[in-house]
């Protein structure tokens, strides 16, 4: 165990702890921006730095382990000034645009500034101009508002292993790109969106959700997807009793199957749930045309035709074609339906394609 002081309070830690942990485990509330527990370690934002007694310069916590005996400040004078100056530096080429932002109310920058007091840069960079116009259906690349903490970068990397975007050009010019800075979609890229959940501000928004609700105005309710067995758990942007987009859950304790990567359908593909052409009844064919029907009246039809057809032509005239979007139980009974009941093994399954 390593024992050391933090902000006048004595603890201990294991050998090996970040310097960030052993902060947080103290009580402290240290500002981050490039650091996400589940990536590895950048250190390159440096909002993170706090002051150790006797040391000539400031540590930034997130990359640097315990050492016995430290003396740690964590809002001394001259670690808040520097937090200060790297968002005056951020500010330099950030497009002020909060009131119309996705990410108004759950933006780190939005917060930390706040925080801190510092309403306007004394810095004059490039200025913002990276915004990529970029076709996809599902992912706003708005890079004018991008800190530059490589988040989106290192989960495409760690969390999908798509590789699809990465650093381009270096000082003023350097931002967020695809091989030849080209399209998302003419990239590896599968559009899961991992890199919408890491983002810290508003450079990486889902394009289905935008100007339905900002972050505050959503209630947010755990539930489980339904588009294939795996058991992925989420969360539900509810607005008016309508769901207007999905977040993740990340934490390991709420979602231990994944937590908080989606697949392209989990994070995206929502939109079908008050879709104006969702059946709402079932259906039944007459005479070319379909009319409206109870569900024991549509049971019994679809049962009787099976009948008919079984006793025409043979069990094997028959075929079950399931779905992953069915539970596994589900599935089970449909086979068993089909092999015990009706006699045939006809069954097959969307997955396996």
């Amino acid at each position: 165990m390593i024992s050391l002081t933090i902000n006048g309070k004595a603890i201990q830690v294991p050998k090996g702890t970040l310097l960030l942990d052993a902060c947080q485990a103290a009580g402290a509330d240290i500002p981050t921006l490039c650091y996400d527990p589940d990536l590895c370690l950048a250190g390159s934002c440096r909002m993170c730095v706090v002051e150790a007694q006797g040391r000539r310069n400031l540590m930034a916590s997130c990359v640097s382990p315990v050492e016995n005996g430290l003396v740690i400040e964590t809002e001394s004078p001259a670690a808040v000034e520097a937090r200060k100056v790297v968002l005056e530096l951020l500010l330099a080429r950030h497009k002020l645009e909060c009131h119309v932002c996705e990410r108004d109310g759950d933006c780190r920058l939005q917060e930390y500034c706040y925080r801190y007091g510092v309403k306007e840069s004394r810095f004059a960079g490039e200025g913002p101009h990276f915004y990529k116009d970029d076709p996809n259906p599902f992912i706003e690349r708005d890079y004018d508002k991008c800190i530059m903490c490589t988040r989106c970068v290192r989960a495409c990397d760690e969390i999908t292993g798509a590789q699809a975007i990465n650093l381009e050009d270096r000082g003023h010019h350097a931002k967020i790109s695809t091989v030849f800075n080209g399209k998302l979609a003419d990239s590896t890229c599968v559009f899961c969106g991992q890199c919408v959940m890491v983002c810290p501000v508003g450079a990486l928004t889902s394009k289905i959700s935008a100007g339905q609700g900002k972050p505050y105005q959503v209630e947010k309710v755990a539930t489980t997807c339904t588009y294939c067995g795996t058991g992925c758990t989420l969360q539900l942007n509810v607005k008016d009793d309508r769901v207007v987009g999905v977040s993740s859950m990340r934490d390991t304790a709420s979602s231990p199957v994944n937590k908080g990567a989606l697949c392209v359908k989990g994070r995206f593909g929502w939109d079908f749930i008050d879709s104006p052409e969702r059946l709402t009844t079932p259906l039944i064919r007459e005479n070319g045309e379909l009319r409206p029907a109870s569900w024991d009246e549509a049971l019994d039809f679809a049962a009787n035709r099976l009948k008919e057809i079984k006793g025409q032509n043979g069990p094997d005239s028959l075929a079950m074609f399931s779905s992953a979007r069915a539970s596994n139980e589900e599935n089970y009974l449909a086979q068993k339906l089909m092999r015990a009941a009706i006699g045939t093994n006809n069954v097959d399954h969307c997955a396996r394609l």
